[in-house]
């Protein structure tokens, strides 16, 4: 009985016109003619076939035999970040991750931006170097007191960055924004400014960078070439979650530290999450179709915060409080 089940469910994971018994052939290595006795439930799966199967195919044994609370998920965690090697192997894996479900027709990103969405940080430029700078600073002691004058990732890490940067780009991408998601940027360069660590034009450069980053970003919502939408959300508070959706599978990604997230591809979460998802873009304003004045009075108060840093910066510097 229960091989059957889970032939039953694993069908419902194979993408459409796919044979079950190829599937397995591939997943466990064996012979057609050994993948086609399980089928016919002449053999039977071991626990380790059983086990490989449902990690191959992202099948929650629990979920399936009921063996625990409905409420509980099978998850994948990406692995703890300190060093820039094991910051570029989380750039690596991120991408090997998304790319296989990017790269099929119709694909979908859903980006509740808490912050600015981590992919318009990797492009290479001083502003992302910086945010390296952040991240390992806050995840490795042992850069408590190094300055970002005398930090320089490698060209490794900035490659693998950008790899990770241009899958972003020509998606059909939605993302729910508030005038506070660019709040923690703003503030780790007041931060590390006002500590010593980032010299003034340096924080400048990077309130420039910024601005230009946002002018970007708006450009982008007005082309018409590109498959992006952008929502303003007042109300909801963000969490930096993301939902991909393809049409054969989707898959959450959810932050657990600073840059390590949960995932599973567990069907009864991912449809939650789209459901919460798309509720909330329904008490959103689509700045695509909005009228010029109220998308300009969104990136205007962007704009206002970062001048506002931009000129307190100024200010210290011209009354010589550094």
């Amino acid at each position: 009985m229960y091989q059957s089940v889970f032939l039953q469910n694993l069908k419902q994971e194979l993408p459409k016109n796919t044979s079950t018994i190829e599937a397995i052939s591939t997943a466990l290595d064996i012979s057609y003619d050994a993948a086609h006795r399980r089928v016919s439930l002449k053999s039977k799966f071991s626990i380790e076939e059983t086990i490989v199967l449902a990690k191959y195919y992202n099948i929650s044994l629990d979920r399936l035999f009921e063996i625990t609370n409905t409420e509980f998920v099978a998850i994948e965690k990406t692995k703890h970040i300190e060093t820039e090697t094991q910051l570029q192997q989380y750039f690596n894996d991120s991408y090997d991750s998304l790319y296989p479900l990017l790269k099929q027709k119709e694909s979908r990103i859903l980006y509740s931006a808490k912050d600015i969405p981590l992919f318009y940080n990797l492009n290479g430029d001083k502003l992302s170097q910086f945010k390296y700078y952040v991240w390992l600073k806050l995840l490795n002691p042992k850069l408590a007191t190094k300055s970002f004058e005398n930090f320089a990732p490698n060209t490794s890490l900035i490659e693998a960055g950008k790899r990770l940067g241009s899958l972003y780009y020509n998606l059909n991408t939605i993302e729910i924004w508030d005038i506070t998601s660019v709040n923690s940027t703003l503030k780790q360069i007041h931060f590390y400014h006002q500590a010593g660590q980032v010299k003034t034009e340096t924080a400048l450069q990077f309130c420039k960078l910024l601005k230009q980053l946002i002018k970007d970003i708006s450009i982008k919502l007005i082309n018409k070439n590109l498959e992006f939408k952008l929502y303003y959300n007042e109300l909801h508070l963000m969490n930096n979650n993301v939902l991909v959706s393809t049409p054969e599978a989707q898959m959450l990604y959810v932050p657990f530290t600073l840059l390590s997230y949960y995932k599973t591809a567990d069907k009864h979460t991912c449809n939650e999450a789209d459901i919460f998802l798309n509720k909330q873009l329904q008490n959103s304003k689509l700045l695509n179709t909005t009228g010029e004045k109220e998308r300009n009075t969104f990136f205007n108060k962007i704009y206002s915060k970062i001048d506002a840093l931009h000129n307190l910066i100024e200010a210290a510097k011209l009354l010589d409080f550094e």
